[in-house]
């Protein structure tokens, strides 16, 4: 039997969370695995990247955004990713007629109390220099809602209306221009980074995911006229040049007989073909299958390009590529060739790039990793031991720098939610104690080889990751120190200083190593002790 997978992202009503805990049942995973494929870039091509953006998503944020937020930038978080359901702002979501005369595009019909929270974020986020990435998600208020709801179904994520979503969404950019100031409240400020929907591909989001017995994909044509419809209300709001992501693929989904069906999730490759109606070779369908996946007949890529701009002049790409389960960040699944998590990540970008050349566009999009995390053991029985996790963490962030289409590494929650869950990936527990994870985030240290039979010269890759605050409010560079201790000692001594001068606080070198100990990073802040890595030990001989 193969397992059922977690829900990767978070989903705020009661009805999608109860959906969620039964596609929670089991990470799967096990069995054997291939290495991926190598990234291209070289440590010197990758030291020229473009900046990395680091990515957080905190729960707390609508009880005291202030108090999260300041820590988040003390940790050197540049962008907070913030889900704003659409049935919990939605004026009238349990009735299955909006009022006469409303208009569900004016930020004025919204209950004020259901803004209050996200206004809140939004200006505590600008004080503390922190960029916003609004996810305008299910569930849809039950007036746009399509017909055909499944007798038990869930109802938000049933074929919600583009048209009703569009208004929605220039509701909510209309507020975020900069220039809106709500009844007896000073203007807020604007917000310039906006994701369209969450995890499209799983059917707790968006349904049904495939009919005729699982064999024609329906979600991603509901999702090209949500994505067609959020397209041209940010224009309109002015913020067509924006930050604006396509995309929040779920990593994994159901390819066993008749799933994903309504409310399982479909693979994030097999999405992704039927979103741009291609078939499997990556040629533009014709015929009957493109008529029922709602693409033109004869494979018009001219037209097709032009009826859906978004899909073709996005920002970027958003992706969760969390691994498979409590598999090593570099593990690649096998049999599943239609994944799309960070071991994969080569190809998806490969498919999505012969995607672009059928329909004669040059695109190269960005990738936005916008959730990702290692969940532990514990809380989680059959998450990674807190240590391990700690490794995986540093590694995948050396993944995702390395390959300089990755344009954000995101960390799924501070603080793991309170028991039960089954998302434990926070880098703190429930109460607040920082567990490995923490200090991995911090500061990321990470070595491809920690082994040499001599005396080697080794790369070591790392991030001072809160010194980019102190440089962007100084203007001077940071400068960290590697430090040693030989095996046998616990004292640490100056092996070498590091100048952070990459805008994301990375740095790449290759030190030589003439005996085995331990290496870690070392930070001084302006004010306050100095903060470490967690060690790496070395062996040399």
């Amino acid at each position: 039997m193969v397992p059922r997978l977690p829900r990767m992202g978070l989903t705020h009503l009661a009805g999608l969370l109860a959906t969620a805990a039964l596609l929670a049942a089991g990470c799967g995973g096990g069995g054997h695995a291939s290495p991926p494929p190598p990234v291209k870039p070289s440590p010197a091509q990758a030291a020229h990247r473009p900046p990395l953006l680091s990515m957080f998503e905190a729960g707390g944020l609508s009880g005291d955004p202030t108090a999260v937020l300041t820590q988040l930038r003390r940790l050197g978080v540049d962008v907070v990713r913030v889900f704003v359901p659409w049935g919990a702002l939605a004026p009238n979501a349990t009735a299955r007629h909006l009022p006469a005369g409303e208009n569900p595009a004016s930020p004025g019909i919204y209950q004020g109390s259901a803004w209050a929270s996200y206004d809140g974020i939004v200006r505590a986020a600008a004080a503390q220099g922190i960029a916003i990435d609004l996810t305008l998600e299910a569930p849809a208020p039950l007036w746009a809602v399509g017909p055909g709801v499944p007798r038990g179904g869930l109802t938000g994520p049933w074929r919600p209306n583009a048209a009703d979503y569009g208004a929605f969404v220039r509701a909510v950019a209309g507020r975020y221009t900069g220039s809106y100031a709500p009844p007896g409240a000073t203007r807020l400020p604007r917000v310039h980074m906006w994701s369209i929907w969450n995890e499209p591909n799983y059917g707790v989001q968006l349904a049904p995911q495939a009919t005729d017995h699982s064999q024609v994909e329906v979600a991603p044509a509901i999702y090209r006229g949500l994505v067609d419809a959020a397209w041209s209300a940010l224009a309109a709001t002015g913020h067509g040049h924006d930050t604006i992501l396509l995309g929040e693929l779920a990593p994994r989904g159901q390819t066993f007989q008749g799933h994903p069906g309504n409310y399982d999730g479909m693979v994030p490759l097999r999405f992704l073909r039927a979103l741009y109606c291609v078939d499997g070779s990556l040629k533009p369908l014709q015929g009957a299958a493109a008529s029922q996946r709602g693409c033109p007949r004869g494979g018009g890529s001219a037209a097709f390009s032009a009826q859906h701009p978004a899909l073709f002049q996005a920002s970027g790409y958003a992706l969760h590529l969390y691994p498979q389960g409590a598999l090593a960040p570099n593990v690649v699944t096998p049999g599943e060739p239609d994944y799309a998590d960070l071991a994969t990540l080569p190809r998806f970008e490969r498919t999505l790039d012969t995607i672009m050349s059928a329909y004669g566009s040059h695109k190269r999009f960005p990738i936005y990793d916008t959730e990702f995390g290692y969940k532990t053991n514990p809380p989680y029985a059959y998450g990674v031991p807190a240590a391990t996790a700690a490794t995986y963490l540093s590694w995948s962030e050396y993944m995702h720098w390395r390959d300089p289409r990755v344009a954000s590494y995101d960390q799924y929650l501070l603080m793991d939610p309170g028991p039960p869950s089954r998302f434990d990936s926070g880098i703190e527990t429930s109460a607040g104690t920082p567990k490995p994870s923490f200090f991995a985030y911090r500061m990321p240290l990470y070595m491809p080889v920690t082994r040499a039979g001599s005396a080697a010269r080794l790369e070591v890759w790392g991030c001072a990751r809160p010194s980019g605050v102190v440089r962007a409010r100084t203007g001077r560079p940071q400068v960290a120190t590697l430090q040693f201790a030989p095996s046998g000692s616990t004292r640490f001594a100056k092996l070498r200083s590091v100048t952070l001068t990459d805008p994301s606080c990375y740095f790449d070198l290759r030190v030589p190593f003439t005996r085995s100990g331990q290496l870690r990073l070392a930070w001084s802040p302006v004010h306050g002790p100095a903060i470490y890595s967690l060690p790496i030990r070395v062996t040399i001989g």
